[in-house]
């Protein structure tokens, strides 16, 4: 069995025109949304093998302050150039390349792809995510390379709002 989280980045501030999209860095709505949400995931036991995030500040932010209440150790967290300015196929391609020693893995991304990423394997329908919200899918299989819908649960979709 293996369990995929897969969560938006928190909100970002468009303060700072000189920085490039990359580079842009949460604001204080992101700043108290991405604990908010690590505290959700605590609250249900969960407990990770492995994060991997988008090189974006706003995502490298978000899945620190989720690993710090998760208390995953920040140097464990994997940046992976691949899901910025990810497709759909992109997503599939890094889920499917996870190590299966990890059974419990959190993507921290970007949207519309991860919506539309979320919606391609899960059974239920998964309405558009918004800033930190969270989707978690478990999947029939020992490979994540063996990650599909006819394998896949739906388990919950959380957001702040919900805290």
């Amino acid at each position: 069995m293996k369990t995929l989280y897969l969560m938006r980045h928190a909100k970002s501030s468009w303060s700072f025109d000189d920085l490039s999209d990359k580079q842009r860095p949460l604001n204080d709505r992101g700043r108290d949304d991405a604990p908010l949400m690590g505290q959700a995931l605590k609250k249900r036991d969960i407990q990770l093998d492995l994060l991997v995030c988008s090189p974006a500040v706003r995502a490298m932010s978000t899945a620190a302050l989720v690993a710090h209440e998760l208390e995953y150790p920040a140097d464990k967290i994997e940046v992976v150039e691949n899901i910025y300015e990810a497709s759909v196929p992109d997503l599939l391609t890094v889920v499917k390349q996870l190590p299966d020693a990890a059974k419990s893995v959190l993507l921290v991304g970007h949207n519309n792809t991860l919506t539309e990423f979320a919606n391609l394997l899960s059974p239920s329908e998964i309405p558009e995510m918004p800033t930190a919200s969270i989707v978690c899918l478990k999947f029939n299989t020992a490979s994540w390379a063996q990650v599909d819908r006819a394998n896949a649960e739906y388990y919950f979709f959380d957001k702040p709002k919900n805290q």
